[in-house]
């Protein structure tokens, strides 16, 4: 389709800005024509979301409708993995809606939408809703969803990377075969920046996983990103850490000379600890703000606000920002520590110039060593145009349990028509009829051990054969703990005035005493009381501890590890890195060897009076944690008395009073399916998993008309049905749910698999006298381990420099 195919009116607004229709826009249009399905790849600053919405605004000009008035109902939905990117959404296409003068209503629904305006929404829906999974998920429970949605025509998907493989894609999929039940001309459009594989994402997309039924719609490329990597000027790269401290007045220097930087770090603790060093840097008192998931709605908002209209020269954040809001004055990004992802740094790195004929310009701080390598890695694979990302798995069976009591609150159902609509999703393509019935019986009555309890009763069978619930109440109840995201427990941090500055875990605010001092958002904060779950604090005087998170660690993902492998081997490219790091490899290859891409790498050595062995197996810090469980009870079963392990992303080092002489013996096979199992079922893994299962699928419930249950009450019931459940139904559907989340999401079972596959094919020990250079970074993190990431990082330097002098001497 061409400019000139383009309702007039669209064409000359396009005309007015001096714009031509792109080839992936162009592209969306032509597969809406022909009744196809979309998924659309296109680069940061593409108009991707234009895209998107392109056919929605065609339909309602005023040229295409010829004199007729729209039609009432809702045409169109868009479903973004953050609220705040919905807002961001809504407030962008306004403008081509306001200055085309096209008759559509616009509005949004998230858990911050007041209810009477949500429910006006199902009764006089707007033309295009934006929303999130979960709020889909709830208004598709009520008794109207079939009459809103039969006049649904399309579904716009954002940034579809970012949860398609999880459980939130998990429920949006199951949320598409209903939609699409309700409104078979219903169509789908999914856009992304940065997809390693295309087509699973189409078969995702797809009704039936049929991708033939979806259009691959690629845009232009780009201009390509400048990237470089920070390197110090008057230090070295450092042996350990993580938070690039050392970096701080450099960093700081490129804030001043740019006009808008977004600072990216991993985690929220290092956002508050690096806005913290920035603004004790902050000589010119640049106006440097930060934002996070754990900041009130409010703090956020007003951030947000404050960058849209150019007011802060930098914003310190973390994955929050991920997703882009679109603010196109932004001419530098930074990431403090390793990127873990080259689809992910293409993601940040995409914030800045925010239009895809100009450069996006970005630096990269690594925090150690290892991450100097990784950084030098994401670097290659961006110039390379390479993407990565995490694999599709089978859905949950606790997402599907929600499913149901969900389709069950909206009215009666069939259970063969229902089963029909779920198989529909390629992610339950695999539920069988025998799965299904365990599915239902568990909605029904929690599954054969606690059938007998009525609080478990949620749905029965009617004499007509269709499942309803047993009682009106079981709706509400529905509704006020549905959801995916399973956070650890929060406390509001607050002022007596009301003021909320945002949430900590609930583990770092039990520690709390009035009078303690903390940091947060950005302020030095003294505790008053604890009540009613709040923390009361005021400003305080000196400055404090900063919280920690129990959020999940970002992964190395395996593209990256291997590109890291192959520097490592790479030595005529060693010249193009820094001396220090050079060097850093060069003596490790003259004092021991390297690991390579198809091997697992060894050492052995003698280290203070105990006998350490290091495995190079670069599988990220969840396969090599939970490999170093396995590790040592196989050497205590053998006799060599192990002390103890510690892990990054690249290394696991495990230490004893006995060497070990033959690491393959403990790397073989069964130990994923012995000591593995045995572990898991008595580590706190499985509870925890349990949990997050038993609340995913309402078996447990967080929340109670006018109360809500603190994070230990939830557990204290999550571990009493566990123990039931063990004893006496161990192959109840949630044990099996929690076993597949803990194999998958917990330990990186796949991974794991990956090292033990390496060492069957080529295992290189090395015996040394000595700590070796590349064991430095890992050995430097024994006892503190359990420290947030940055928080050890000065005493790090100073034990790393008296390892690393052992290390390089020949």
């Amino acid at each position: 389709m061409t400019d000139a195919q383009l309702p007039p009116e669209i064409a000359a607004w396009f005309a007015q800005r001096g714009w031509s229709l792109r080839r992936h826009q162009a592209g969306v249009l032509a597969a809406a024509a022909r009744g196809e399905h979309a998924l659309v790849v296109a680069d940061t600053g593409a108009g991707k979301t234009l895209a998107g919405f392109l056919p929605t605004l065609a339909e309602f000009a005023p040229s295409r409708l010829g004199g007729v008035p729209p039609p009432e109902g809702l045409h169109t939905l868009y479903v973004s993995p953050l609220k705040a990117l919905a807002a961001d959404v809504q407030r962008n296409l306004l403008t081509p809606v306001d200055e085309i003068g096209l008759p559509i209503r616009i509005e949004t629904r998230s858990g911050d939408t007041p209810s009477e305006r949500k429910a006006r929404q199902r009764v006089r829906p707007p033309h295009i809703l934006l929303t999130t999974p979960e709020s889909l998920s709830l208004l598709l429970s009520y008794p109207e969803s079939a009459e809103l949605f039969a006049t649904l025509r399309r579904v716009v998907i954002d940034e579809v990377h970012a949860f398609a493989t999880g459980k939130r894609g998990d429920l949006l999929t199951l949320a598409l075969s209903r939609l699409q039940a309700l409104s078979p001309a219903m169509r789908r459009v999914a856009l992304s920046a940065t997809l390693g594989d295309p087509d699973a994402y189409r078969a995702w997309l797809a009704p039936g996983g049929d991708c033939a039924r979806v259009a691959l719609v690629e845009g232009d490329p780009g201009a390509p990103p400048v990237v470089e990597i920070l390197q110090p000027i008057d230090s070295r790269v450092p042996w350990g850490g993580h938070a690039g401290t050392w970096a701080v007045p450099q960093v700081y220097d490129l804030i001043r000379k740019a006009r808008t930087t977004l600072v990216f770090t991993n985690t929220r603790f290092l956002a508050e600890f690096l806005f913290e060093k920035l603004w004790d840097a902050n000589e010119d008192l640049l106006p440097i703000g930060i934002h996070h998931g754990s900041l009130s709605r409010e703090a956020r908002t007003k951030v947000e606000g404050a960058m849209a209209r150019g007011e802060l020269r930098a914003l310190v954040c973390t994955a929050s920002l991920d997703l882009g809001v679109d603010w196109g004055d932004i001419d530098l990004v930074v990431q403090m520590g390793a990127p873990k992802g080259s689809s992910r740094l293409l993601q940040r790195i995409g914030r800045a110039n925010h239009r895809l004929d100009s450069p996006s310009r970005a630096v990269l701080v690594p925090g150690n060593r290892f991450e100097f390598l990784e950084a030098l890695a994401a670097c290659d694979a961006v110039e390379a145009g390479q993407r990565d990302g995490d694999e599709f798995r089978p859905g949950g069976l606790d997402v599907l349990a929600q499913h149901v009591m969900g389709v069950a609150c909206a009215g009666p159902f069939d259970e063969a028509a229902l089963l029909a609509e779920v198989q529909s999703a390629t992610a339950y393509d695999w539920l069988d009829a025998a799965a299904w019935q365990r599915v239902l019986a568990f909605v029904a009555t929690g599954g054969y051990s606690l059938r007998a309890y009525d609080r478990f009763k949620r749905i029965v069978r009617d004499k007509s054969g269709e499942w309803r619930l047993t009682h009106p109440d079981q709706a509400a109840r529905h509704r006020l703990n549905a959801g995916i995201i399973i956070d650890s427990e929060m406390l509001e941090v607050r002022f007596r005035n009301g003021r909320a500055l945002g949430k900590v875990e609930e583990g770092f605010g039990a520690q709390l005493a009035p009078g303690d001092t903390f940091r947060f958002a950005g302020l030095d904060l003294e505790v008053e009381a604890l009540r009613d779950s709040a923390v009361l604090v005021r400003a305080a005087r000196r400055s404090g501890q900063i919280p920690s998170y129990m959020g999940a660690r970002m992964p190395l993902t395996t593209h990256l590890a291997d590109r890291v492998r192959a520097l490592l081997v790479d030595r005529a490219g060693w010249a193009r890195m820094p001396d220090d790091v050079r060097e850093w490899l060069e003596m490790q290859d003259y004092r021991s060897a390297m690991p390579g891409p198809d091997a697992l790498m060894v050492e052995s050595f003698p280290y203070g009076s105990r006998e350490y062995t290091v495995f190079y197996t670069f599988e990220g810090w969840n396969a090599n944690q939970s490999l170093g469980m396995l590790i040592t009870r196989r050497m205590e079963h053998a006799g060599l008395a192990p002390l103890g392990f510690v892990a990054n992303d690249y290394a696991l080092a495990v230490w004893g009073l006995k060497p070990v002489t033959d690491p393959g013996a403990l790397l073989t096979p069964t130990i994923l399916a012995d000591e593995f199992d045995e572990w898991v079922q008595n580590s706190y893994l499985l509870r925890r998993a349990f949990r997050e299962v038993a609340v995913i699928s309402g078996l447990v419930e967080r929340q109670q008309p006018g109360k809500r249950k603190t994070g230990r009450q939830v557990t204290f019931s999550t571990d009493l049905i566990y123990d039931v459940l063990r004893k006496y139904e161990p192959e109840h559907m949630l044990i099996e749910a929690a076993w597949a989340d803990a194999r998958a999401r917990l330990t990186d079972l796949g991974r794991l698999a990956a090292v033990l596959e390496r060492a069957a094919r080529h295992l290189d020990h090395v015996l040394l006298d000595r700590v070796s250079p590349l064991a430095v970074p890992v050995l430097v993190m024994i006892g503190r381990e359990s420290l947030p990431i940055g928080a050890a990082d000065e005493d790090l330097l100073v034990e790393a420099e008296s390892l690393g002098a052992t290390a390089m001497r020949p």
